[in-house]
């Protein structure tokens, strides 16, 4: 339980409440913890890629559509 951080410089980026199990071997997120948390840029149809919202370090995708629900994306 508690706030994913980025490895790089410490900005909050994911909460352990929108943690959920994936078949992936990586963390997957529902949402971020604040709008500011990533930045994302569309790298194909149906994921963008993802950065720290505040140095800009690689965190992956989020893919859209992906998530738990109808609807939601994964990160």
């Amino acid at each position: 339980p508690g706030i994913y951080v980025c490895a790089r410089c410490g900005h909050e980026l994911f909460s352990s409440r929108a943690k959920y199990e994936h078949s992936s071997p990586w963390p997957a997120f529902t949402e971020t913890l604040r709008g500011d948390s990533v930045a994302k840029r569309e790298e194909r149809p149906g994921a963008l890629k993802v950065t720290c919202g505040k140095c800009g370090n690689g965190l992956g995708h989020e893919f859209l559509n992906d998530g738990p629900k109808q609807g939601q994306s994964r990160f």
